[in-house]
Order: C-alpha cells, then structure tokens, then sequence
C-alpha cells in the first residue's frame, strides 16, 4: 500500500527526502557556529590574560627587579611598564628607610612598653663592667637585584654586622663614657664601621643611621649611682655657665672703669703737666722782675700769698695769761682794709725810690 501510494506520489517522496537533509544540515551548522563562537572567546580570554600579564605599575617608594627565564636583568623605576608574559618576571622591593631595633622589642601599640633582649642588650665595657644598651638601625636597599639575589637573609645579615660592630666598639670605652659623656662619639665610630662591613658583603643594603636610646647598668643600685653622678654633672655644667655669664658681665664693666680711670690719670697729667709749664713760666717772669727790684717783689709776694691764706683762715691771738678778754678774733677784722694799707706802702717806697 505504501508502495501503491509513491508510485501514486512520486513527488512527495522526494520531497521528504529533501526536507530530511536539509534539517540534517541545519543541525550540523549550528554545531560549527557553537564551536567557532567557543573558540572565539577562548581566544579574547587567552589575549586579555596575556594583556593584562604584559602590564604591571610600580610604585614612588618601589623598585622592581626584571628577569628573564630566572636571569635579573634591568631595574626598572616608578610608573606603568610591560613585560613578556610567561617569560619575563618583575619583583617588587621597597626601597623607602626601614629599620629595626636592637637590645629590645616594642609592641604593636605605640604605648606599648618595651621588652628589654638582655643576649643582645648586656655587653662588658673596657674596665670589665656590664652595661645594658639599646640601638635602632636604619637602613634602605641601595641595590635590589643584589639583594635579591647576592644573599638569602639580608636583614640579618645587616643584624648580625650590627651586632658584631656595636660589642667591638662598646668594648673600647669606659663605662661612665658609655653611660653619659661618649653616646655620640660612639655612635660615629658604629655607624663607620657597620657601613664598611656591608662594603665588604655587598648584600645590596646601605645604613642610614644608627643611634643609642639608652645605655644603663644592668642593677638599680648602679643605675641611680649614675643618676647622682649625672646630676652632679650637670650641676657642674650650671656652675660654670653661671661662671661663664658672670664673667662676661663683669669684663667689660671692669674694662670700661679702668679705661675711664685711665683716661682719668691721662687728663690729670695733661693738667699737671699743664700747671708745671705755667707755674715755670710764671716763676721765670717773676724772676725776671725780681732780679729788676729784689724788694719789692717780695713784699709782693708776700701778700699775694697771705690774700690767699687769709681768708679760708680763722686766727685768734691770745697772749698766753688766760683771759679771754684779751683774746684777739682776726675774722672780725677787715683783712681786705689791712692789705690794702700795706699794699698802698710799698707803692709809696717805690715811688719814693724811683725819685
């Protein structure tokens, strides 16, 4: 029957054919167009990984080490960079001032207290005493491919180097230096030293500063023995001061009073000096006059003398029986009355002698 049927409609069995392998088709495009889309993505993602693989930043306080296939090639600096993904590597170091303690350890919290280490803290001094003494390193990297790669612990190493050098130095220094008056000094001859150990390794870390915290004996009773002697130290150091600024108060004022007496002493022998030359001159005059009228100038003399005596004088003549009535007070008299009487005779025998 079915025969009879497409022998009756061939066309139709044709056509079902037709649509049979046209559906087949179908099937099998869309299955490639799945396969193409999948491959397609694949490969976005393979390029967006190796994109964003090819791209790294480094930052301000970074340096980053590139190698290529585990060799360390170039340093490379701050900014946006690219690199080879799969082949090359980029390591990042911190390049900014770090530091570490040593002696003790402090907490989390900056209020934290310290905890005192005494195996890195306690060391003998030159005249065999103990003393406890607290250090901070700080250093930065000065070569990270160095430090990278010439040493596995470079902190540690620095540690360690810093150690060795602050016993050897300690070593050579008196207690009371330690404690008190030689802190700088032995800081400068630590810090020269750590720093040509570390030339010596070459572990790529460079020191910056070392400095003492603090430095005390290892017993209380020590510790505030060296507190008084600080104190009387620096009672000392007041005194002086005190000193110092007293002295400097009173030296000038002592130069400027012996410089006035100085010139007090110039300006009075000036005047001396002065009064001599007039005197000597006056004396020749009167000489002069005297060798003309050797008389006279005596007279003359005389009461030039009395007029200046005179007057800043009180007289009182008495006659030696007691009797105040018979006492004479000379400053009721006119003296000016008497010089003048005797003054106006000379005058008369010079006028008489002249004649």
């Amino acid at each position: 029957m079915a025969q009879n049927f497409r022998e009756f409609h061939p066309g139709n069995s044709s056509g079902n054919e037709e649509n049979n392998n046209q559906n087949k088709t179908a099937k099998g495009g869309g299955g490639n167009s799945i396969g193409r889309l999948a491959a397609v993505i694949a490969a976005l993602l393979v390029l967006a990984v190796l994109a964003f693989g090819s791209v790294y930043s480094i930052g301000e306080q970074e340096q980053g080490v590139v190698t290529t296939f585990g060799n360390a090639g170039s340093v490379v600096t701050s900014g946006l960079h690219f690199k080879i993904p799969f082949v090359q590597r980029v390591t990042k170091v911190n390049t900014t001032i770090l530091g570490f303690p040593i002696g003790y350890r402090s907490g989390s919290d900056e209020n934290a207290s310290q905890e005192q280490i005494d195996d890195e803290s306690l060391m003998i001094t030159s005249d065999f005493n103990f003393v406890n003494v607290d250090f901070y390193v700080e250093y930065k990297v000065s070569d990270p491919v160095k430090y990278l790669y010439h040493s596995k612990q470079p902190q540690q190493i620095l540690k360690n180097i810093a150690q060795s050098c602050i016993r050897n130095i300690i070593s050579n220094y008196a207690v009371d230096d330690v404690i008190t008056t030689g802190k700088s000094k032995i800081q400068a001859e630590i810090k020269e030293m750590i720093i040509e150990k570390l030339e010596e390794q070459d572990i790529g870390l460079m020191l910056v500063n070392i400095s003492m915290q603090d430095a005390e004996p290892p017993t209380e009773a020590v510790i505030e023995a060296f507190k008084a002697v600080e104190t009387a130290k620096q009672g000392k150091e007041t005194a002086i001061n005190n000193a110092n600024k007293y002295r400097n108060e009173k030296i000038p004022e002592a130069s400027a009073k012996a410089d006035r007496i100085t010139q007090d002493a110039e300006a009075a022998k000036q005047e001396r000096v002065n009064e001599g030359i007039a005197q000597a001159a006056r004396f020749n005059e009167m000489f002069a006059e005297y060798e003309k009228n050797p008389l006279l100038t005596k007279q003359r003399m005389f009461y030039e003398a009395m007029e200046e005596v005179l007057p800043g004088v009180k007289l009182i003549i008495d006659d030696g029986s007691g009797n105040l009535n018979k006492t004479l007070y000379l400053d009721e008299l006119q003296l000016e009355d008497i010089t003048d009487n005797h003054a106006e005779a000379p005058s008369d025998e010079t006028a008489q002698e002249e004649d």
